[in-house]
C-alpha cells in the first residue's frame, strides 16, 4: 500500500549555484508531517507554484529518506545573460511525497 503526503514550502536563493555533487550546506532540510515507516522507498516531486522572478528556477533534491529531504533552488536560466548564477528571488516550492 502506498502512501502520499503534500506541502509546500517558500525558497529563495542568495548563494551561487552549486557545482559540485554532494554539496548540500546551502540546501533546507524539510521534515514530513508524519515520517513514512521505516525502510520505505520514498520519492518527492516538486513544482515551484508562483512566477515571482522573471529568470527560470530549477530545484535540487537530496537527502530523500522516511523522515525528509534536502530542498534548494538554483537560478537555471536567465534570459539577460543566458547563463545562470543560481541567485534567484523568494519563490513557492510545492512538494509531494509518495512511498513505492
Amino acid at each position: 500500500m502506498s502512501m502520499m503526503q503534500s506541502g509546500k514550502i517558500t525558497l529563495s536563493s542568495d548563494k551561487p549555484t552549486e557545482k559540485k555533487g554532494g554539496q548540500t550546506s546551502t540546501f533546507r532540510r524539510v521534515d514530513f508531517p508524519t515520517p513514512f515507516p521505516s525502510g520505505s522507498e520514498v520519492i518527492v516531486q516538486t513544482t515551484v507554484q508562483t512566477f515571482n522572478g522573471p529568470q527560470t528556477p530549477g530545484v535540487r533534491l537530496h537527502d530523500v529518506n522516511e523522515k525528509g529531504f534536502l530542498i534548494r533552488m538554483n537560478e537555471v536560466y536567465s534570459s539577460d545573460s543566458g547563463t545562470a548564477d543560481g541567485l534567484h528571488t523568494e519563490e513557492v516550492i510545492g512538494w509531494t511525497a509518495y512511498t513505492v
